[in-house]
This record gives structure tokens, C-alpha cells and sequence, in this order.
């Protein structure tokens, strides 16, 4: 028996959890165009209580307090990230824009060459 077969208690709970979540939140859309006539202030009001309760339900599940530790551990990493300052992000954009200059330069010089090598030269199309 393979073990993608096996389905535990825990992970029906999950699944179960999840699409209460999705239900919540499409609850709160559809009420939301059905208060139409109730004026805009139920009308949000019930969108916006449907996607918060989708989403606590959500957090409250395994797979919403994974997501929780990623982002955690997401923003632990942005942290050690070690930025650029103005003067290092000013000159390497000035060296890419000066790579970019010089390649179009010798694509537009190879380009140039080829074509009098070929036309001129070899074909004689032009006099």
C-alpha cells in the first residue's frame, strides 16, 4: 500500500477546515451582490465578515499555520538580506546601462559588417 493512499484523521480535518475556509469567503461575495438592496455599508460589511472568517478558519488549519511559518521564516531571511546602498545600486545600474550600450554597439557594428561583407562583397547588390 502506497502511502499517498493513506488518509489520516487529521488531514480529513484539514481539507475539511479548508473548504469551510473557501465557503466563508464565497459566502461573503455572494451575500454581498444578494444585500444589494440593503445599501453599501451591509453590503461590505458582509463581504468583509465572510473573507475574515474564511481567513481565520484558514489560519487555524495546518495548512494556514504552515503558510504562517513560511511567511515567519520569509521575512527572517528578508532580514539578513544585506541591501545595496544608493551609491552601489547608482553604479551598477550605470555599469548595466554601460554593458548595454557597448553590446548594442558591436551587434549594430557586427550587423553592419555582415551585411557589406554579403550585399556588397559577395552579392555586389549595391553599387
Amino acid at each position: 500500500m502506497a502511502t499517498s493512499d493513506i488518509e489520516t484523521v487529521g488531514a480529513a480535518a484539514n481539507t475539511a477546515k479548508l473548504v469551510a475556509a473557501v465557503g466563508l469567503a464565497l459566502a461573503g461575495f455572494v451575500a454581498y451582490f444578494m444585500l444589494s438592496a440593503r445599501g453599501s455599508t451591509v453590503q461590505w460589511s458582509s463581504l468583509l465578515a465572510g473573507v475574515v472568517l474564511g481567513v481565520v478558519v484558514f489560519l487555524s488549519s495546518y495548512t494556514g499555520r504552515n503558510f504562517l511559518a513560511f511567511v515567519r521564516d520569509a521575512k527572517r531571511e528578508v532580514e539578513k538580506v544585506v541591501w545595496p546602498t544608493r551609491r552601489e545600486s547608482m553604479q551598477m545600474t550605470l555599469y548595466v546601462f554601460a554593458f548595454v550600450f557597448v553590446m548594442a554597439l558591436f551587434l549594430w557594428l557586427t550587423d553592419k559588417t555582415l551585411e557589406w561583407f554579403l550585399y556588397d562583397l559577395i552579392l555586389g547588390w549595391r553599387n
